[in-house]
């Protein structure tokens, strides 16, 4: 896992790891990517470190987890892509985010579109659901851009959350510079 790589024509993409704990705090932290990501609570770091502690878990069990976003070009960590259990019965959510001032550039859909087919070709997921708050509008942008399609709402600790889906049957891969190295 330690080798695994995902290039998109902008994006490097791998495994999150401990060293991407500070990087990744910053991020989660920033009050436009907190605001829907964690419903606009401020993080302690022993959270993101449970959080990559579980991504790794996951990926040494299940072969899939969270991984950092670069750009191609750049060092720096600007955002994350990656697929986790949600619900009963567990069912494939993708998450992602980028950091604001990399917003509006389709960096998250590119990132999102390269998970997806990660999804479909290595792990063979049946189906990949995407989660938003109603607010969210470029969350839901980068869904639709995915081909993905409205599939429930559901409450959640309160708030009110849209899902959206796509099956394996449905997603087709674009012609976007795709390369995954093992």
């Amino acid at each position: 896992m330690t080798h695994l790589q995902i290039e998109t024509a902008r994006l490097r993409m791998r495994p999150f790891t401990f060293d991407d704990v500070e990087a990744l705090h910053r991020h989660w932290t920033h009050p436009e990517v907190r605001k829907y990501l964690w419903d606009d609570i401020i993080i302690p770091r022993e959270q993101v470190v449970e959080a990559v502690e579980s991504s790794l878990n996951s990926f040494a069990t299940n072969d899939f987890g969270f991984w950092a976003a670069f750009p191609k070009e750049k060092t720096g960590l600007i955002g994350f892509c990656g697929f986790r259990f949600f619900g009963e019965p567990p069912e494939i959510e993708i998450l992602y985010s980028i950091a604001p001032e990399y917003s509006g550039q389709g960096l998250a859909t590119e990132a999102a579109r390269a998970m997806l087919r990660y999804g479909f070709e290595e792990n063979k997921f049946a189906r990949i659901y995407a989660g938003a708050d109603p607010p969210n509008a470029a969350s839901f942008r980068v869904m639709e851009k995915c081909g993905m399609e409205f599939a429930k709402r559901i409450w959640i600790n309160h708030l009110e959350a849209v899902y959206y889906a796509i099956t394996r049957a449905a997603f087709q891969p674009s012609d976007e510079f795709y390369r995954l190295s093992k």
